[in-house]
């Protein structure tokens, strides 16, 4: 496990014109519920959460685990004990937050009477006192409130973001009354001149700034700005697990405003720099902002993976050493790509900066994505880079909160599409969608058409009400500008300069870029469009020779896809070959392959025993790769990402 060091100087000084002035978000995302999708590639896998994901949450929570029956015995409605894990109220939070998302795009009435009846039953295990949760109600309330390490806080501050999501979503109070009362309970416990509180795992920061927004009571503001304030001091009690006693676990070594370096778990940080995130946008706080720089450099430059995940040890379910990045056995929790998504979209708020969505696009596409299957109906908890066929999807898990986590970003999609500011549109991620926003006291439409990630044309159909001069903020992705991800933890094997041309009602138009920005500043009329050409050619990339797992090897990536090789698709073998330097490599949609994808073909030996096993046979054969996210959709089978380029790296009938 990685030692968090003290600050240096040289570190403190680097963000000194950070320091000397308060942090202000640029912009306010679109809600997702203001964003209608008609995209190509996501509205299928939308509309799968809402008819296939979701239903099975419900099921497992319903019928095949006690997750609901607990909460009918917490509120006397039947007889029985507590069962299944501490934690376990969480995944039923988390599926009213993916209900919520889905109703507000996809109207259900039976769906919705579903969650009113979750949520009466919710409400009725309510204690008076607002204290919320079916473990300790049932197995001793004098526990509570006891161990940081039981996950009291992370229940609460799930079913504060379920019902923040539920009240946007039917404008209905019961739940958001329960949370407001559970928030009221906490607050009179802890904060300042009360009783320390450290969270176990992170996530009522950041569900206490969203219940700050909806009530407009400050209060919550403090406590979550309070809470972050509360690591680092050696306050935490409890800790009956053995590996919280090694507080890095819990990103509790320093204050959060000193830490430079990330730690321990990797879905508890992320949640926690979420938090520092939201926390810092409203009040300006530019110490949580330093810190989180610093932090997010350390992630992304020296212990991300290629496709955007993070996490790499599965026994702290987090970080090691830098450079640590196994493709085997990697873990990659599916929660802590979520985290990236939610992290690097708060980071791009605050900045302005499309680096940050950069890396979010990379976890959305690849780390995350991966995590849902192509049928909606099986899952991924750890996303590895490689396997010799023993990893498979599975319906549901003990620990179960990856299957509502990723159906609750798929459905909130709408939220990273767009941003606003005073006087701009900003264009982050290109989904196939619409939205009306007020610029100027003007309404102004803008709709985007693409069949973005396969092909990189994208047009904007930009529509004012009348005439209105703003500017159109439009993401030019990293890799269009060859850098393959911010640092230098990954490079292209061959760069140039690309002369990106946009066009405005069909002719060429010049614009600045800012922090990673396309910027056209003119005034707009109705029928405008702008075209925007993506070059999408396959590009090779390496890591730093310090990744010791990818020496030798290159990855491919197309657009934002990451791609891995997959026995499905060659014979049963995923590692007998070489990819060389010199080989073609073409690209091509196939309709009938995964539903739909842009496959990679190439040419390269491979290696094989002979069928009498006394010899070694080298033949040249068509490889195919697809993308990374579609992989183990066809059953067990060997796969990786990291493709040898030298034959000692080749292992026959793997």
């Amino acid at each position: 496990m990685r030692t968090l060091l003290l600050p240096l100087t040289g570190i403190l000084l680097l963000n000194l014109s950070v320091a000397a002035q308060r942090v202000a978000q640029q912009f306010e995302r679109v809600n997702f519920s203001q964003v209608t999708i008609d995209d190509s590639f996501w509205k299928p896998r939308i509309e799968k959460v809402a008819s296939v994901t979701i239903p099975v949450c419900i099921e497992q929570t319903e019928v095949k685990t006690p997750r609901i029956q607990n909460f009918e015995v917490a509120a006397g409605l039947k007889k029985g004990e507590f069962k299944g894990i501490f934690y376990d109220d969480s995944d039923v939070f988390k599926a009213l937050e993916a209900i919520a998302y889905s109703l507000k795009t996809h109207p259900n009435p039976e769906l919705e009477k579903k969650a009113d009846e979750w949520i009466g039953k919710i409400a009725a295990a309510q204690l008076k006192d607002g204290y919320i949760n079916t473990y300790y109600t049932l197995t001793g309330l004098d526990k509570r409130w006891t161990d940081m390490s039981m996950h009291e806080d992370y229940n609460g501050g799930h079913l504060i973001e379920a019902a923040v999501a539920y009240y946007n979503a039917t404008g209905k109070r019961q739940l958001l009354d329960v949370a407001i009362r559970f928030a009221d309970h906490f607050d009179s416990l802890f904060g300042p001149d009360k009783r320390h509180w450290v969270t176990g795992h992170q996530e009522l920061e950041l569900a206490l700034v969203k219940l700050y927004k909806v009530t407009n009571e400050e209060r919550y503001l403090k406590l979550a700005d309070w809470l972050l304030e509360e690591r680092g001091h050696k306050h935490a009690i409890g800790y009956t697990w053995t590996d919280w006693r090694d507080t890095a676990y819990a990103q509790d070594v320093l204050p959060v405003k000193q830490q430079t370096q990330i730690t321990g778990h990797a879905v508890r940080a992320m949640y926690l720099y979420t938090g520092a995130a939201d926390v810092a946008a409203i009040t300006g706080d530019s110490g949580y902002f330093k810190a989180m720089t610093a932090v997010w450099e350390d992630v992304v430059h020296r212990n991300m993976y290629i496709t955007g995940g993070i996490g790499s040890s599965g026994s702290n379910e987090g970080f090691s050493t830098d450079y640590d990045l196994p493709n085997e056995r990697a873990y990659c929790e599916t929660c802590a790509s979520v985290g990236m998504v939610l992290w690097n979209q708060r980071m791009n708020q605050l900045t302005g900066d499309a680096q940050y969505i950069d890396v979010l696009e990379r976890s959305l596409y690849n780390g995350a994505l991966d995590g849902l299957s192509l049928s909606g109906d099986r899952f991924f908890y750890g996303n590895p880079l490689a396997s010799n066929g023993q990893h498979y999807r599975r319906e549901w898990f003990g620990t179960a909160c990856c299957p509502a986590n990723i159906a609750r970003l798929v459905a909130s999609l709408g939220d990273y599409i767009y941003g606003q500011s005073t006087d701009g549109l900003w264009v982050h991620l290109f989904v196939g969608s619409s939205t009306t926003q007020t610029l100027g006291g003007q309404k102004v439409g803008i709709r985007m058409q693409t069949a973005y990630p396969w092909q990189g044309g994208i047009q904007l159909l930009i529509d004012p009400e009348n005439k209105t001069r703003f500017g159109l903020h439009v993401r030019i992705p990293g890799w269009v500008r060859e850098q393959a991800v911010p640092g230098d933890l990954y490079s292209f094997v061959k760069t140039g300069n690309v002369a990106l041309e946009i066009k405005v009602n069909g002719k060429p138009i010049a614009y600045r870029i800012d922090k990673g920005y396309a910027v056209i500043e003119r005034e707009w009329k109705k029928g405008d469009v702008v075209q925007v050409d993506l070059p999408m050619e396959v590009k090779r990339v390496t890591a730093r020779d310090e990744v010791k797992a990818a020496q030798n090897r290159v990855a491919l990536q197309r657009g934002p896809l990451v791609y891995c090789v997959e026995g499905a698709d060659n014979n049963g073998q995923a590692w007998n070959f070489i990819l060389p330097d010199d080989a073609l490599i073409t690209a091509g949609f196939r309709p009938d392959l995964l539903g739909g994808v842009t496959a990679l073909s190439f040419t390269a030996p491979t290696i094989e025993v002979s069928p009498d096993g006394l010899s070694v046979l080298t033949r040249t054969k068509t490889m195919t790769a697809i993308p990374y996210f579609a992989w183990c959709n066809r059953g067990q089978n060997a796969m990786q990402v990291w493709l040898p380029r030298k034959i000692q790296e080749v292992k026959v009938n793997y």
